[in-house]
């Protein structure tokens, strides 16, 4: 009876094997894996590339290839000669300034003389100080976190975190892994290879008064270059007609303009060397402002709207709109809340960029 009740072997297999072929090729088991967050077992399909944790909120990616960043000492070497370029032609720019324009201010007026030396001393400083911290301060290290293990992460504690094979730590959703400096910066904007480092939580304002300083710096120069010049330039041996009679002429325009281009050229042959100099910190000064400027714009912009280049890429992609707010500015350069009353009521919104 037992004997019948429990089959042959033989008619056993025949029943698996058509139990497996009737199953459906669709249905696929769940595989089993660690989250590195907490540590629990999570059940994942096999055809997800990515999956999030139920209990800590810690995302993982599948089948990440981690490239081996070889160029890191050659972006490092780079950053360096950057930064002695920068400091070179910062340190030769302000002493040819002071050298080729202050003379010719104290010999027009010894009070006018000291007021703009301390102008371009100050201006200095600012500039040189905020290079210091924008370049040598570490641009944002990410805050430590416990992980790893059940009862040290607590629910959602690693909510939208991903894991840095570079860093082998957890990277929350506002940082991201440089691989020029081979750290993960929070709230990073950007590399600049001037400063030869990121820009970051931590010295985003100080890139942003670098920034500004270095504009009024340039506008300063060309403006007293200028100023200077008018001085020592040679006297223009044309002086065309500044009355005209009847109809003029478009040729008639046309040589005047070039009896003046041709006569500021001949003067400049009797240049001195100071006024060469005037004519190179000139030219300088305004090229360097134009970028600059640009760049200040470009970053301010962002900041405006209460994010960072990066995360601007991000939002570009994911077609994320943002609110754009005046108060974004002012919490970025650290002034207290009660300022934002000031601020007209179309400017105010629940939108904001902490740090």
């Amino acid at each position: 009876m037992d004997l019948a009740n429990s089959g042959s072997p033989s008619s056993a297999n025949q029943d698996d094997v058509q139990a497996e072929d009737n199953r459906s090729p669709s249905v696929t088991e769940d595989l089993e894996t660690d989250c590195w967050g907490c540590g629990l077992r999570v059940l994942v399909s096999p055809f997800a590339t990515i999956f999030k944790c139920g209990w800590c909120g810690a995302i993982t990616k599948q089948n990440v290839v981690k490239t081996d960043n070889k160029y890191i000492r050659f972006r490092r070497w780079r950053d360096t000669c950057f930064i002695c370029v920068v400091v070179l032609f910062m340190l030769f720019f302000i002493s040819t300034a002071i050298w080729a324009v202050h003379p010719i201010i104290f010999s027009i007026s010894y009070v006018q003389g000291v007021f703009h030396v301390t102008i371009a001393v100050i201006l200095s400083i600012c500039t040189l100080l905020s290079f210091y911290l924008s370049a040598f301060r570490p641009a944002g290290p990410p805050p430590m976190i416990l992980w790893g293990s059940y009862p040290t992460v607590g629910k959602g504690g690693l909510d939208n975190y991903t894991f840095c094979n570079y860093c082998s730590r957890p990277k929350s959703p506002r940082t991201h892994h440089c691989r020029s400096c081979g750290v993960c910066v929070l709230d990073m904007d950007h590399h600049c290879p001037f400063i030869g480092n990121c820009v970051g939580a931590t010295n985003h304002r100080c890139f942003i008064i670098f920034l500004v300083s270095t504009v009024l710096g340039m506008l300063y120069v060309a403006t007293m270059t200028s100023y200077a010049a008018h001085y020592i330039w040679p006297p223009l041996d044309h002086k065309p007609a500044t009355k005209f009679s009847g109809f003029v002429s478009s040729e008639l325009l046309f040589g005047v303009v070039k009896g003046n281009v041709l006569s500021f050229l001949r003067s400049v042959v009797f240049l001195p060397m100071r006024g060469l100099i005037l004519v190179y910190l000139f030219i300088a000064s305004v090229s360097v402002g134009i970028g600059l400027s640009v760049l200040l714009w470009q970053q301010l912009s962002y900041i405006y709207a209460g994010k960072t280049y990066l995360s601007h890429l991000s939002s570009v992609d994911t077609e994320e709109i943002v609110e754009k707010d005046c108060q974004n500015l002012v919490r970025f350069f650290g002034c207290p809340h009660g300022a934002t009353v000031y601020l007209p009521s179309y400017w105010k919104s629940r939108k904001s960029h902490d740090k």
